[in-house]
């Protein structure tokens, strides 16, 4: 699905045809909306690049246009994985900005309504990707809010009855934050490099803002992390102790 917004009167007003200096947002992109971006000469290796799931953060160039790629936070509720990462490209050329995923996620709709909550208006383009990036950390915060509550919730009923179920779960949960450590990393680099790839310069302060929040990110990733390797560990011994228990009976 395709949308176009505009920056006015201090938020995103979404409108019915493009225009320059309008952001194209496209998300799931069926056949229509890729004949549309090609009619714009976006790159084909940009929108292949953006549709394989494992693309890293990076910056990438190719005729004048600049692609961005960022690892944004998904949960997909009606996958064995509920929560995982996957790309957003970003591709900007002159006065051109679109926006590509290949998810649904709950952050593009939260983003232009924050936007217009807060009535943020963008300036420039590196400063709309560094918005793109605030926001996707805010959601990685609340995702892994979410999953050290199902952690703190697994871990409980572990301690009544181990069953497997929720031995799988935890692993699944396990592998998310892994997924959300590597994303945050690779967020937090693009961050570093943006002001030497884009023409203009992005807003110090807001700059100043994303890697504290990147940074905060990472920090509570890692201990719950550390935390659940714990968890997981001391259910083994248990399972072991168990296990041993039966067999001397």
């Amino acid at each position: 699905m395709i949308k176009f917004y505009a920056y006015e009167d201090g938020g995103m007003v979404e409108k019915h045809d493009w225009q320059p200096h309008y952001w194209i947002s496209v998300e799931c992109p069926d056949e229509e909306d890729c004949t549309f971006l090609r009619g714009l000469n976006v790159p084909e290796s940009f929108m292949e690049n953006v549709a394989d799931m494992d693309e890293r953060p990076r910056f990438e160039r190719e005729d004048g246009w600049l692609l961005t790629i960022l690892r944004i936070p998904h949960h997909a509720k009606n996958s064995p994985l509920k929560y995982t990462t996957v790309p957003l490209g970003v591709m900007t050329k002159n006065e051109i900005i679109v926006t590509v995923c290949h998810e649904k996620t709950e952050m593009i709709s939260d983003f232009i309504d924050h936007s217009n909550k807060r009535h943020i208006n963008v300036d420039n383009q590196p400063d709309f990707v560094l918005r793109l990036v605030f926001s996707s950390t805010y959601w990685f915060l609340l995702y892994l809010k979410e999953i050290n509550d199902t952690v703190s919730m697994f871990t409980h009923q572990l301690e009544k009855s181990v069953r497997n179920e929720m031995l799988l779960s935890l692993m699944q949960l396990q592998e998310a934050l892994v997924y959300f450590n590597t994303s945050l990393q690779g967020n937090s680099m693009l961050t570093e490099r943006l002001n030497n790839v884009f023409s203009a310069d992005c807003d110090a302060d807001l700059l100043e803002d994303v890697e504290i929040e990147l940074s905060q990110a990472t920090n509570t990733v890692n201990v719950y992390m550390e935390i659940l390797s714990n968890s997981m560990d001391t259910f083994a011994s248990v399972i072991s102790n168990n296990v041993n228990d039966i067999m001397k009976r």
